[in-house]
């Protein structure tokens, strides 16, 4: 440092490189364009820095931290409040910067969940919209989809939704946005909001009704409150035991202006029909989905969706028609009283519980969590049902079917110990004297076996395809097993919402149960995966 009384002290290029932390080279080149100026030269011709030049310099590399270029800083460090000025333009670029990384960052992520080329090249195109086209594509989605229909209140309550996209979208809504870009340039969303609108335009909804709408606010609330009140315990939609819950449905929606048939009056096949038809179109998944994105979109609450639980009141009201039906028809085949199991049907039931029994056992826990054929189920998940089936229907022969549902755990920490002691009670109430012939309903005790029996054996498949093991399980029951499932299935609804997926094909050389299991709904492959 060089002291000089009159003008203060200064010191040199590399003492100022050590104050400010710059390099030398750097302090020289920033000189050179102005962005600081030498006060004095040393006798040997070397620069020389004030306290203005080394807090300048300080100045300068803060706002080159910030990205700013060196001309903006001059400018800034030059002119009179040019800071304050040029500061607040390079934060609303940055800003405007951010909003773009945060869009590529989105579209990353996205890259992950999609593999093709032409989906990224959407998302790509998509992310660089303005809002302005963004509300284009929207708007112009909705019109191509209704075309001419004569809903002029549906439409423009749609249109106005697309309208509320935001300006400055945040992380959320830029992910919303890149999902709903892909919605859109799909063919599932467009068909299910043409469906939506033709059906809308059949019942009359084209033009709004305040209190109409509430009406179907307050019915959708009660409708799903007891679809999953069902689900929860375990129903089956497409059971008789469903049948109570669409009666209850039926008589809340029948006085309701959601029932577009005033004539129809009392529960049967005509109400029902009505109602399944407007649940199919009011209960899409993709119009589901689409309305969520527009509320993330638009900043507004998004509202709980009730898709599940309209397929699983759709596949209840395909499977009972009209009051009873599916019990009656059940009734007929259960008038049948011929066994067709290997050995009777106690023995064949025993022989399949033997086999999935060491399945079960075989199973090791670090394979809990395998996918199995049974949708959304893990190996674990499967072996919890496993012990489910044996309690269920062992509780029922009892005269004590469990209360609470299916929810919950069953196998705790030993599963093979938890499905041996459900098969063992299972066992022992089926061979109870006088059980195969008792009533349980319109059917007799025989079947409630049959019912198990059937359940583990398919399910018995499921473990042994995640496992890897051999799944040709008891092939001379699995023969017998055909044309019994195909009786007792073959008029269900093969629904997202039902028991069993769309029937597969099973070469004709394979195994019995890789055909029943086709039959069912799952793949014969080698992954034995279904959808």
């Amino acid at each position: 440092m060089h002291r000089d009384d009159a003008a203060g002290p200064t010191w040199s290029i590399g003492a100022v490189a050590r104050r400010t932390g710059l390099p030398v080279k750097v302090v020289r080149h920033w000189s050179d364009v102005g962005i600081v100026a030498p006060v004095r030269r040393s006798a040997g011709g070397y620069r020389q820095y004030d306290t203005a030049g080394v807090a300048r310099l300080q100045w300068a590399r803060t706002l080159r931290d910030l990205g700013m270029g060196l001309g903006e800083i001059r400018a800034a460090l030059d002119r009179e409040g040019g800071l304050l000025e040029v500061a607040t333009a390079h934060a609303e670029a940055l800003e405007a910067q951010i909003r773009r990384l945060r869009t590529h960052q989105a579209v990353l992520r996205a890259v992950t969940r999609r593999t093709t080329h032409e989906g990224l090249a959407l998302m790509t195109r998509t992310a660089r919209m303005s809002p302005g086209e963004r509300r284009a594509l929207v708007h112009g989605f909705l019109s191509d989809a209704l075309g001419d229909l004569d809903v002029p209140d549906f439409r423009e309550g749609l249109l106005a939704a697309g309208s509320g996209l935001p300006e400055d979208p945040t992380d959320e809504q830029v992910d919303a946005w890149l999902e709903l870009g892909e919605l859109v340039a799909g063919e599932e969303l467009r068909a299910a909001v043409r469906r939506l609108g033709e059906y809308a335009a059949r019942a009359g909804r084209g033009v709004r009704d305040p209190g109409a709408e509430a009406e179907m606010r307050a019915l959708t609330g009660s409708w799903t409150a007891r679809v999953r009140e069902a689900m929860r315990a375990g129903i089956a939609a497409d059971s008789p035991a469903a049948d109570p819950v669409v009666a209850g449905v039926v008589a809340a929606w029948l006085p309701s202006r959601a029932n577009p048939d005033r004539a129809v009056t009392a529960d049967g096949a005509g109400a029902r029909k009505v109602l399944c038809e407007q649940l199919s179109a009011a209960a899409e998944p993709a119009v589901e989905r689409f309305w969520q994105l527009l509320c993330v979109l638009g900043g507004r609450p998004v509202p709980a969706g009730i898709a599940e639980e309209g397929r699983w009141l759709v596949t209840a009201l395909l499977a009972n028609p009209g009051p009873g039906a599916r019990e009656a028809r059940l009734e007929v085949l259960y008038a049948d009283a011929g066994d067709p199991w290997p050995g009777g049907v106690l023995a064949a039931f025993v022989r399949v519980q033997d086999a999935v029994g060491a399945l079960v056992r075989a199973t090791r826990p670090d394979r809990f969590a395998l996918p199995t054929p049974c949708a959304r189920w893990t190996v674990r998940d499967l072996l919890d049902h496993l012990v489910w089936e044996n309690i269920v229907w062992g509780g029922l022969a009892e005269g004590a079917p469990p209360v609470g549902g299916h929810t919950g755990d069953h196998l705790g920490d030993d599963h093979a110990a938890a499905f041996a002691s459900a098969a063992a009670s299972a066992r022992a109430a089926f061979r109870r004297p006088g059980m195969l012939e008792r009533s349980f309903g319109p059917a007799p005790g025989r079947r409630v076996v049959e019912q198990l029996l059937v359940e583990l054996l398919v399910h018995g498949w499921d473990l042994a395809t995640a496992l890897g093991h051999d799944r040709d399980l008891t092939p001379d029951i699995a023969r017998a097993a055909l044309p019994v499932v195909r009786e007792l299935y073959g008029g269900l609804p093969r629904t997202p919402g039902g028991s069993l997926g769309p029937e597969r094909t099973a070469p004709a050389h394979a195994p019995a149960l890789d055909q029943v299991a086709a039959f069912l709904g799952r793949s014969p492959g080698p992954a034995g995966c279904h959808s």
